[in-house]
């Protein structure tokens, strides 16, 4: 999936403009690799399509999903709603994009507040 068709699919599935879910996918990767082991990140930014691999180190942060959220909000001025939906919006289109695997390796560092909706 190339970062264009990443980020329509995000804004469709979160109902946000195609701006504004290319600003959120950013941010809300950011804040992810910031919850990741730092070889979990990498391995994640080596599945994402070129312009969306830049993620930070990983930090392997601890935070529960409201941080999470409050972080992407804040930088992207979301409200919490939005940015709560459109959080949820990229982890699925993550998963779409990695494969289940992948995606379990990931959300295997995360609680289960992370999980998108089935």
């Amino acid at each position: 999936m190339e970062a264009r068709e990443f980020f329509h699919t995000v804004a469709e599935r979160s109902g946000l403009s195609r701006e504004e879910a290319a600003d959120l996918t950013r941010a809300t990767l950011s804040a992810l690799a910031e919850r990741l082991s730092a070889g979990e990140a990498r391995h994640l930014a080596g599945l994402l399509p070129p312009s969306l691999n830049d993620l930070p180190a990983g930090r392997a942060e601890t935070f529960g999903f409201d941080e999470f959220v409050r972080r992407v909000s804040d930088h992207t001025g979301l409200t919490v709603r939005e940015t709560t939906d459109g959080v949820r919006a990229v982890l699925t289109t993550v998963h779409d994009t990695v494969g289940d695997e992948q995606f379990e390796h990931v959300t295997a560092q995360l609680p289960r507040e992370f999980q998108p909706a089935s």
